[in-house]
């Protein structure tokens, strides 16, 4: 039995670490201006570490775009996997070659492509797909501000997110 109402639940959710931020800058603002000496230090650390929490949880809740969507997504020891209604697969991250944001399709798609695989169409509103932040930001040289804009952006569009530098085709210039 629960006394928190289930839509109350998930508001609180969606804002936790935000919560969590704004804690540790109330905390650590009380022991910075309120004491002196090792505690006032210990305070301004403290609100430090609030200050970085808020940006991450800014960028995870500009990332999750819902769920409800068609399938459901798992992460387990770096592997990508998605169960779809009518399409699925799986991908190891440390095989990952790029990832692209399709929005021609509807909802808009991850497409996670790995060699010798056939690509991998998540949709972005999928169940489970906000884990997909934490493994995205593990990707080596991935812009996140320029994956959160383009994921927001409207119209229909085919953009490359991140591509490992070595998938690339060496090209041979004559001049």
């Amino acid at each position: 039995m629960s006394f928190i109402r289930p839509e109350a639940r998930a508001a609180l959710w969606h804002w936790r670490e935000m919560i969590v931020a704004a804690a540790l800058i109330a905390l650590g603002l009380w022991w910075a201006l309120g004491a002196f000496g090792l505690l006032a230090l210990i305070g301004w650390g403290v609100v430090g570490v609030g200050v970085l929490v808020a940006i991450v949880g800014g960028q995870r809740m500009r990332f999750g775009l819902g769920s409800g969507g068609p399938g459901l997504v798992s992460v387990k020891e770096g592997q990508i996997t998605y169960f779809g209604p009518l399409t699925g697969g799986a991908v190891a991250l440390s095989e990952l070659s790029s990832l692209h944001l399709d929005h021609t399709a509807k909802p808009a798609h991850w497409v996670l492509a790995q060699p010798g695989q056939p690509t991998l169409a998540i949709p972005v509103n999928a169940d489970g797909s906000d884990a997909l932040f934490d493994v995205f930001s593990t990707l080596p040289g991935l812009k996140t501000e320029r994956m959160l804009t383009e994921l927001h952006r409207t119209g229909p569009h085919h953009v490359v997110i991140w591509e490992r530098v070595s998938s690339r085709a060496t090209v041979h210039r004559l001049h």
